[in-house]
């Protein structure tokens, strides 16, 4: 059983990490491409407002559960999804693309955290090719022109896995974008995972995330900017829960 958000037509079609990986590798043999979302409250928030975000969700060939309140909704529903979080899928992701003999880029954030992101990786993962790293200016289009060329370096590269860094709903947009101008090469969008691994931003530690706290975590550490964006998230969830009480 698939678990949907019915209205806006979006459904968690990767159930746990396995299956994600497994359906990756498979295109990665087959060299066929693919855009990966991982799907929280925020994105659920987004969607509800934004119609440009709806049309790139909609080209996205994976998705899966990014937050613990989507897995509880998926509960609530009885068609039951495991966490997958975008941060804990970069290395598996590499790993998969280092066996595969398949070229990874990185795109978005800044020129250093790139840097140290692909080092860090390299570091991690014998045998990874680390194709291009690229930043894009402030005020990126994700559907506009400097896209396009965006694009057409990656292809130029050899790369055909990007790691997107962009944030929701830019990197989901560029994904879509990719899809439809590089259909060799596959997507993930993975918000702040390369500042993880390039060390510039901090994530909860382990123990927060095993008792479901790191959505309070990150927001005391920067309350100005998602004190407003977590209460947003919280007044959408009766809502979503009833709907998700309809799928039973």
């Amino acid at each position: 059983m698939k678990f949907s958000f019915p209205p806006d037509q979006i459904t968690v079609n990767m159930p746990d990490r396995a299956t994600l990986l497994a359906e990756v590798g498979r295109r990665m043999r087959a060299r066929t491409g693919y855009a990966l979302a991982t799907i929280n409250l925020d994105h659920l928030v987004k969607l509800r407002r934004d119609a440009g975000f709806r049309r790139a969700y909609a080209a996205q060939d994976l998705v899966c559960a990014d937050g613990n309140p989507v897995v509880w909704l998926s509960r609530l529903a009885r068609k039951p999804v495991s966490l997958v979080p975008g941060s804990d899928l970069v290395l598996p992701l590499a790993e998969l693309a280092a066996a595969n003999n398949v070229p990874v880029a990185l795109m978005g954030s800044t020129d250093p955290a790139l840097k140290a992101a692909a080092a860090a990786l390299k570091s991690r993962i014998p045998g990874l090719e680390v194709a291009a790293t690229i930043a894009p200016p402030m005020g990126f289009d994700p559907g506009g022109d400097a896209a396009r060329a965006i694009l057409h370096e990656i292809e130029a590269s050899g790369a055909r896995l990007v790691f997107i860094a962009l944030g929701a709903p830019k990197q989901e947009a560029f994904a879509a974008l990719g899809r439809d101008l590089t259909p060799q090469i596959g997507f993930a969008s993975i918000g702040a995972s390369l500042d993880f691994l390039a060390g510039r931003q901090k994530r909860a530690p382990k123990w927060v995330r095993r008792i479901a706290m790191e959505w309070l975590w990150r927001m005391l550490s920067n309350p100005r900017r998602l004190a407003k964006r977590y209460a947003e998230c919280a007044l959408i969830l009766p809502s979503e829960a009833l709907r998700a009480m309809q799928q039973r």
